[in-house]
């Protein structure tokens, strides 16, 4: 199963893909995409009208306004292509922050995480979680822990279980180990506390994630982009001559993946990271049945923090896989 977010490392566009996000909150993806769409063309009316159209196009013709452009665009113009009147003062307040320079690519590409998160969630319609997924998405930080997403919490309660307990197997959907679905369910608690479940569409290795939202995003302009060289480690050898005196090394070598999922998850003779204190294997089957759970989530941030202690400083891409193990009915 790929890890998307970290395999294919382009560039980084923050006010495209914080307004994409605003705009598909919690309506379907079509609607969204829809919107998007109509939102681009207040901006450029030679595009065409339908968004399939458009994205036949391809990157050719790829076009995002800038956050000067929205700043200065009413609130009734914003309503004209679908929003509504929360999102468009939401869009507005993003994209002033961009204009005026209290938000910058820059200054979020150098923020840590939790500056990131405050200036972030000083925007209005971006929570912690935006943030989260914004981090790891967007921004690819590879230490992320979105202690507030209930999918990933169910996934650390399947993973933990099968560490220590033989009778609690997990499982992953077909599909994702094909790296042929594009999208993945997830939960988090709504703005009273009720728990939402909702979909996160990767159709773009740069796009956040979003409600509901599978769109084919278009690009920024070249002043909100920025190329974010990552290091990548290599792992090609080179082959020693027995000419030389030296030994060959064999051929590269792929298992099948019906033997990679059937291998255990810890190697014969070796022991699992022990369960932090106060964490058991009786309290983890308590939470996933739902017989424990606190004011309905499956784990506390403390006990996140802890479980994935030993995860550090690599847990986005522990939490990338915690999404597949999280939506496998029971």
């Amino acid at each position: 199963m790929p890890c998307k977010p970290f395999e294919h490392l382009e560039q980084v566009h923050p006010f495209r893909a914080l307004v994409t996000s605003i705009l598909g909150q919690q309506i379907s993806w079509l609607a969204a995409r829809s919107i998007n769409h109509r939102f681009v063309r207040l901006y450029d009316s030679s595009l065409p009208e339908k968004p399939t159209d458009y994205e036949a196009l391809k990157s050719s013709t790829s076009f995002f306004p800038s956050p000067e452009q929205v700043s200065k665009t009413d609130v009734a113009t914003l309503r004209s292509a679908g929003l509504s009147t929360r999102k468009a003062e939401y869009v507005q307040d993003l994209a002033s922050r961009f204009a005026d320079g209290r938000l910058s690519t820059q200054k979020l590409v150098n923020a840590d995480d939790e500056k990131l998160a405050q200036m972030l969630i000083e925007v209005r319609g971006i929570g912690r979680w935006t943030v989260d997924m914004f981090a790891i998405f967007s921004l690819r930080r590879p230490d992320i822990l979105p202690v507030g997403d209930l999918g990933i919490q169910r996934g650390l309660v399947r993973w933990f279980l099968s560490l220590h307990s033989p009778s609690h197997s997990y499982s992953i959907s077909p599909q994702k180990v094909g790296g042929q679905s594009t999208t993945k369910k997830t939960t988090k608690k709504g703005p009273k506390g009720k728990e939402e479940t909702v979909t996160l569409t990767l159709s773009n290795d740069d796009e956040l994630p979003t409600f509901e939202n599978s769109l084919k995003q278009t690009h920024a302009p070249p002043t909100e982009v920025l190329d974010i060289p990552l290091p990548l480690i290599s792992f090609d050898l080179p082959v020693i001559s027995e000419d030389s005196g030296g030994v060959t090394i064999p051929p590269a070598f792929t298992p099948s993946i019906k033997k990679t999922l059937d291998k255990p998850a810890v190697d014969a003779g070796s022991q699992p990271v022990p369960l932090p204190p106060g964490i058991d294997v009786g309290l983890l089957k308590s939470r996933l049945d739902g017989k424990k759970k606190i004011k309905g989530a499956f784990l506390t941030p403390k006990e996140m923090e802890d479980l994935t202690e030993c995860w550090k400083p690599y847990r986005s891409l522990g939490v990338y896989y915690m999404w597949s193990l999280a939506d496998v009915a029971e």
